[in-house]
């Protein structure tokens, strides 16, 4: 037992120091990238937030895929307000904080390989979102008229979704962005 909690808790020290060098890197070189992608997270880190506020406005996208994300906070949104894309694939999230709503600047967001059930509906409050990715989720409807009145969205992924009849009827119906439905013909 004793070995299998050293094993554990090395690995989670691996995982610490990997998001502390990559965020020190993002830090120290100006990127205006931070990419946190595979690092076993199962949340933002509080204390990355202090270690960013020098350089929060400079970050355009973040990277947070294939961790064990279960939730992120309003605090993100209101921290990361330049954020231009974001993805969240490959997590266990299964809404979003309404502050996504305010992310005046997104123009992409990937939410693939999530646990959505419901469509993260603040998404359509985003005038700059031009993509949205919800491929390989639980998602049984979309709001296809919402999605409609989105005046930059070009291109959305609902593929491998248990989307019922009448939203895959309302998919037929010719939209004014690309869509990838697994009902397609």
């Amino acid at each position: 037992m004793t070995s299998l909690r050293n094993t554990y808790c090395r690995e989670m020290a691996e995982a610490v120091a990997n998001v502390a060098r990559r965020i020190n890197a993002t830090v120290e070189e100006g990127k205006d990238c931070l990419d946190l992608s595979n690092c076993k997270l199962i949340s933002f880190p509080d204390g990355v937030f202090k270690v960013l506020r020098s350089v929060s406005e400079n970050i355009r996208v973040i990277t947070l895929a294939d961790n064990e994300m279960k939730a992120l906070s309003s605090k993100f949104f209101s921290t990361f307000t330049q954020l231009r894309e974001l993805d969240l694939q490959g997590n266990v999230l299964t809404k979003l904080p309404d502050a996504v709503g305010e992310m005046v600047h997104l123009t992409s967001i990937n939410l693939a390989n999530n646990s959505f059930s419901t469509f993260p509906d603040k998404l359509t409050e985003i005038a700059t979102l031009e993509r949205i990715n919800l491929e390989g989720n639980s998602l049984t409807e979309i709001p296809a008229e919402k999605l409609s009145a989105m005046p930059a969205l070009k291109w959305l992924n609902v593929k491998s979704n248990p989307l019922d009849s009448n939203t895959q009827s309302a998919l037929q119906s010719p939209l004014k962005f690309d869509i990838l439905s697994t009902t397609q013909s």
